[in-house]
């Protein structure tokens, strides 16, 4: 449980007030697929000493929207319409948290994934969401 930050991983570069409070969150990419990082800080704990379902859920929610964003050409602006999150472990202070990303369409109104938090080789959450064009005519 080291502090260090795994290979690849670089500070997320575009932040938000709310991300950057939230954070540090990191990233990678490699083939077009995005994964976020965060090392558990103690800003992130809750009382019983394990991370705040809230922060569980931004990740999940930032990262689906990197992901869905980043991944057209020019990025689409987006807004969370719909995040659900189940949560099968927990996480503690200065333990490593990865969000992997898999969406599954992409429409000209909204956007469809899931992602998966791993602690090490074991995944603690799993989040499904759909996102919204902020561009897209109101109907």
């Amino acid at each position: 449980m080291s502090g260090a930050i795994p290979a690849g991983f670089g500070e997320l570069p575009r932040l938000s007030p709310y991300i950057a409070a939230m954070g540090p969150f990191y990233a990678k990419e490699k083939d077009g697929a995005r994964t976020l990082g965060l090392r558990v800080l103690e800003k992130h704990i809750n009382t019983r000493g394990f991370v705040h379902g809230g922060v569980l859920c931004s990740l999940a929610d930032i990262a689906i929207g990197y992901q869905i964003a980043f991944g057209q050409s020019p990025p689409l602006p987006l807004v969370t319409a719909n995040l659900s999150v189940d949560f099968a472990g927990s996480a503690r202070l200065g333990e490593w948290l990865e969000c992997r990303v898999d969406v599954q369409r992409v429409g000209g109104r909204l956007a469809f994934a899931n992602a998966y938090i791993w602690k090490s080789e074991e995944r603690i959450v799993r989040a499904s969401a759909i996102f919204a064009r902020a561009d897209a005519p109101k109907e």
